[in-house]
């Protein structure tokens, strides 16, 4: 499932080319045809991310609301103008694929879509696919504060209020590796930046969340903060620290160099040498060092 930084990315992506254009709306699978009607026709005004959670704004108050989950993903494309599909960088696999008109194919309009698309946009210069969202619907300002008020701080989100994080570890004898993927104590950390900031701050991740210091819990609400800013950046999840990859600048780290415990089970942790484990714990598979992280 694409983490935090990807619908921030997408985010940027839709924001960069629809803002300020009227565009079609469809859904030619068929299963969001009535809230594709309901903005059809209309103008986008921005999109943002919280979290998991893509909003896109309509200049009539509705907002499209797409939560990708496992096996979702946008496709963009368009005319030499539609500049904006460059901003995602190389074509990814989950939520960052884009298409382009080469200089032999002059643009003329979106392909044919694809059965499986369940949101079509469409503006003058270029288009948007969705497939395979968990989420797709479209919601009144009051729905969206209602979906908005169930999530945790989102350390992207300039407003977002870290306390609610700390609150929500404090009163818990959940492990924090837990905590960390509820989408309710802090929204956009997956089971990467999970694994991997709790490594970096030197945490057992089957700690209670009430034992953690209050500055144990703020250094892991910035540290997730750094990557997640990274992760927007790069287009890649990439958590280890220059001095552990000596010559390997991060836009080349991905895939040897990225991560320090992230699917590394079996091999040695390269700052002690113990053995990175893995085990499932609340039905996702966690990586960590037992000689780093005590």
């Amino acid at each position: 499932m694409p983490e935090g930084h990807s619908i921030h990315r997408i985010a940027r992506q839709i924001s960069d080319v629809f803002t300020g254009e009227r565009v079609q709306v469809s859904s030619p699978q068929g299963r969001y045809t009535e809230g594709a009607a309901l903005l059809d026709g209309h103008t986008i005004t921005g999109a943002y991310a919280h979290g998991k959670h893509l909003f896109v704004t309509f200049e009539n108050d509705l907002t499209l609301n797409v939560h990708l989950g496992i096996y979702g993903n946008w496709s963009f494309g368009g005319d030499e103008t539609f500049t904006g599909a460059s901003s995602i960088g190389a074509p990814r696999k989950i939520g960052e694929k884009e298409y382009a008109a080469g200089e032999e194919q002059p643009y003329a309009g979106p392909p044919e879509p694809k059965s499986t698309v369940r949101c079509r946009i469409v503006s003058e210069h270029g288009w948007a696919d969705l497939v395979g969202p968990t989420i797709c619907r479209t919601l009144t300002p009051e729905e969206v504060r209602t979906v908005r008020s169930k999530l945790g701080p989102d350390p992207l989100n300039p407003d977002a209020d870290p306390e609610q994080f700390y609150r929500a570890a404090r009163k818990s004898s959940r492990p924090i590796g837990v905590i960390l993927m509820d989408q309710a104590a802090i929204s956009g950390v997956g089971n990467i930046f999970r694994a991997e900031s709790l490594y970096r701050q030197e945490i057992d991740p089957l700690r209670p969340g009430k034992s953690l210091s209050d500055e144990e819990l703020e250094r892991l609400w910035e540290d997730n903060k750094h990557l997640l800013v990274i992760g927007v950046r790069v287009g890649r999840i990439i958590t280890t620290e220059p001095e552990d990859r000596p010559g390997v600048p991060e836009t080349e780290a991905w895939p040897d160099h990225a991560n320090y415990v992230y699917m590394h089970h079996g091999e040695p942790c390269r700052r002690c040498g113990t053995t990175i484990r893995m085990e499932e714990i609340a039905g996702r598979k966690l990586y960590w060092c037992p000689g780093c992280q005590v």
